[in-house]
């Protein structure tokens, strides 16, 4: 189901669950702006990070509705090409330019793509939002379930529906069976039972901390924001950060020395959305913005000194690359306003992006021409072809130290010069 533009519902009472009847679920994390314009044929652009509909929308049963009247999965596009199949240019035209694995969702199945060679890793049907582990041996993802809940039907009694209840997984890149790391399925003493939203984990580079956007530990107590997960201690800590309700937060994304989780902190101006990128320092605990608003998707600099982004405007979206401490745009990557969800290569010399061609998703990379700090767009290259990608679910990028550059270029053939990613971000 194609998302369309909603005003989003009101908060809820720390006593009473959204209803799920009023289509009043959190709001789409990271929606790709590019493919709601494709889709709706040219909408207020920002508006598009606060779409609705991911698939995962509890349905009251009855009628019409029930298991799987919520479409399929979780927010999954249907792919141009017949399910298992990814098309992808040759290996020779990719495989010495691309060095390491990608990873990213396709029909509710997570793929890796290597050297032009592609592998489906899950086939559950309703997995997305892929990121690798830091030391790239497993790739954590989404996967939703169907789960009959019982809750308040709003009349003073209680009534059944149809839940598709996410869940973190983890897989190993090699193959094998995944295995649960946090669940999403709510059910408190008592007759009912509920469920949670969960979206976008990335593990902190020292392997202990998953960030995520969620309602746990207790959804009926507020909206999908920026928390952190232990898992040695399997303890859920919210940070408290500021947000504007119920819009919430999205895109966590770890500097990688693990100092700073950048994050996407929704706002609205009039009728527009206007997300802005924030950092948040753990060991204060404080936030501070560092972009201004119509920023969203921040994929850091191996460095930790730039970020590449996903800017709105109202042609479209463009992968942009960000001062990290200024917040000031230093490059456009893109001009079609139809690309967004960059990652940095780590390499530091490629970004690769979703984009969009009617309304088929198909991930491309651009190689960075020019001096450090102060790049231009190089050649671009398709990594897929007519896919239909996951729009919602950014790719991923891991190089194992054997097939890193002997010199890691920061672009153009340039070395990034030595030194230490920038300071915390300091509150405003």
């Amino acid at each position: 189901m194609t998302p369309t533009r909603r005003d989003p519902p009101p908060r809820v009472s720390p006593r009473q669950p959204r209803d799920p009847r009023s289509m009043g679920g959190p709001l789409l994390a990271g929606a790709p702006v590019a493919v709601l314009l494709s889709v709706v044929g040219l909408l207020i652009v920002a508006m598009g990070t606060l779409a609705l509909g991911t698939g995962a929308l509890p349905l009251r049963l009855g009628g019409a509705s029930g298991p799987g009247a919520s479409g399929g999965g979780n927010g999954v596009s249907h792919s141009a090409t017949p399910s298992g199949v990814i098309n992808v240019p040759s290996q020779e035209a990719v495989g010495a330019r691309v060095p390491g694995t990608l990873v990213y969702a396709k029909d509710g199945n997570i793929w890796l793509e290597s050297r032009g060679t592609v592998t489906q890793l899950t086939s559950d049907g309703n997995d997305s939002m892929p990121s690798f582990t830091p030391d790239g041996t497993n790739v954590l993802f989404i996967r939703t379930r169907y789960i009959k809940g019982l809750w308040n039907s709003g009349n003073g009694g209680m009534a059944y529906y149809a839940m598709n209840v996410p869940s973190v997984m983890e897989v190993p890149t090699a193959g094998g069976t995944p295995k649960r790391i946090l669940d999403g399925n709510y059910n408190p003493p008592g007759r009912g039972q509920w469920m949670a939203w969960i979206r976008e984990p990335v593990l902190s580079p020292n392997g202990r901390t998953l960030a995520i956007a969620t309602d746990l530990p207790d959804p009926t107590k507020g909206d999908v924001v920026l928390k952190l997960y232990d898992l040695n201690t399997k303890t859920v800590t919210d940070p408290k950060l500021p947000e504007v309700q119920p819009l919430g937060h999205q895109d966590p994304a770890w500097r990688p020395d693990g100092k700073v989780l950048a994050y996407v902190y929704n706002n609205r101006d009039g009728a527009n959305g206007a997300p802005q990128i924030y950092g948040y320092t753990p060991a204060t605990g404080r936030s501070a913005p560092i972009s201004t608003a119509g920023y969203l998707h921040p994929s850091w600099s191996p460095d930790g000194k730039y970020l590449a982004v996903t800017k709105t405007s109202a042609y479209g979206t463009d992968v942009a690359i960000l001062n990290a401490s200024t917040g000031a745009e230093i490059t456009l990557l893109t001009h079609d306003g139809a690309s967004w969800a960059p990652v940095w290569s780590p390499a530091g010399n490629q970004v690769a992006f979703l984009h969009v061609d009617g309304q088929v998703v198909d991930l491309r990379l651009v190689e960075l021409a020019g001096s450090y700090g102060s790049w231009t767009p190089g050649d671009t290259l398709d990594l897929t072809q007519s896919a239909g990608l996951d729009s919602v679910s950014r790719p991923g990028w891991f190089i194992p130290a054997d097939q890193m550059p002997a010199a890691t270029p920061a672009g153009g053939g340039a070395s990034a010069p030595g030194g230490s990613p920038p300071s915390s971000p300091s509150p405003s």
